[in-house]
């Protein structure tokens, strides 16, 4: 992203609103996905396929609720 020159960006809102919205709407999309690929491995009894669908669900919800209780703040 390009600014004027001596634009600064905003620390508290670095991304455009509609970025910020696709974001979250795949950190949502994580949490249906990682329940569909974990039974899948289960199923199969696929061991990565197991830790990586955990991994990306547990991923999903941690950023979910960093961005929504705003914990890097308190970092």
């Amino acid at each position: 992203m390009r600014y004027r020159e001596g634009q600064e960006v905003d620390p508290n809102n670095p991304y455009p609103e509609s970025t910020q919205m696709m974001l979250e709407m795949a950190y949502w999309m994580s949490i249906p996905i990682g329940l569909v690929l974990l039974w899948m491995g289960i199923k199969g009894r696929v061991m990565w396929l197991k830790v990586w669908s955990i991994g990306l669900m547990i991923l999903g919800i941690g950023i979910l609720i960093n961005e929504y209780f705003g914990l890097a703040d308190l970092i």
